[in-house]
């Protein structure tokens, strides 16, 4: 860990000072908080496991202090950053790093869009570098976690494993089970695709400026079976999405109300006794498996009319 160069180990002090010789002030509505516990960007890292067959995308470059930790185990950093003044900071302390590219430009290019220029660019850094891996690894602004690990997840991309720092009422929804407060369309489609765990919770303390509330490192690992067996994933994301459009519904009354358009009750009646359901349980009590049987049973009926 000492061959880091000390620039690259972005302490409060280091980082504030930085910022002050720019005039810059952290954007609090872009996420801006800065992870300030050496020893967090580490854990971050880490739980990567990044060797030099990996390409690593992260979202949110800040100072590029997490950038340039990973640059010395990875085979290649892709890294986004939206604010032209960091992304500017950024590009002075990595000029030097040959396995580093910089995107200036947003993740997303919609809600349930990603940005083709930040895909693109990650797949060609890969393959211009012949690395065989791609990866997550980011502490990521709150406003985009969601939506962000979503699409990708999504994606058709080999991604083999996610690593962010999210907000941990996000986290807890990833891995949370049926019957609970937490578990609604992200547990559902997270655990759908692979399997997530919380590695650490992170107080306010360790960032700056401190965010109001608390943080986790989640890794997410995307399962190949799970994924084959679901090709419309963007029919399955959409399903997820509007069957939790109004949480508190029955099934009956979710599908009957559906955004595309309302639906027969009798025929929903008939489905959900053909599919073994009761239409009076709402789909919060359902496990991830009933889930997948209720969006192959109704697919066709209401994506295909």
């Amino acid at each position: 860990m000492d061959q880091i160069p000390p620039t690259q180990r972005q302490s409060l002090n280091y980082i504030k000072g930085l910022l002050q010789s720019r005039r810059l002030i952290p954007k609090n509505k872009m996420g801006q908080n800065f992870l300030i516990d050496l020893n967090l960007v580490d854990l971050v890292a880490r739980t990567g496991e990044l060797t030099k067959e990996d390409c690593v995308l992260e979202v949110g470059t800040g100072t590029g202090g997490l950038t340039a930790r990973m640059a010395f185990d990875a085979g290649g950093v892709f890294t986004v950053e939206l604010d032209p003044d960091f992304f500017n900071l950024a590009r002075g302390i990595l000029f030097h790093q040959p396995n580093v590219r910089q995107l200036h430009g947003d993740c997303l290019a919609g809600k349930n869009e990603l940005n083709p220029d930040m895909i693109d660019g990650w797949i060609a850094m890969r393959d211009e570098m012949k690395l065989t891996k791609m990866k997550l690894v980011a502490n990521l602004p709150y406003a985009i976690a969601t939506p962000l690990i979503a699409n990708l997840m999504i994606s058709g991309l080999p991604i083999e494993r996610f690593v962010a720092m999210v907000q941990l009422e996000v986290a807890e929804r990833m891995i949370a089970l049926p019957g609970t407060k937490d578990y609604n369309s992200l547990a559902v489609l997270v655990q759908s695709l692979g399997s997530a765990e919380i590695v650490r919770t992170i107080a306010p303390t360790n960032f700056w400026p401190q965010p109001a509330v608390d943080s986790a490192v989640v890794m997410i690992k995307p399962d190949p079976e799970k994924i084959a067996k679901l090709p419309a994933m963007k029919r399955w994301r959409a399903f997820l999405r509007d069957l939790y459009t109004h949480r508190r519904k029955n099934l009956r009354s979710a599908i009957a109300g559906w955004p595309s358009g309302r639906k027969d009750k009798k025929v929903i009646d008939a489905k959900l006794a053909e599919l073994g359901f009761d239409g009076g349980i709402r789909a919060e009590m359902l496990s991830v498996d009933d889930h997948l049987k209720l969006f192959h049973g109704f697919e066709s009926f209401l994506f295909d009319e």
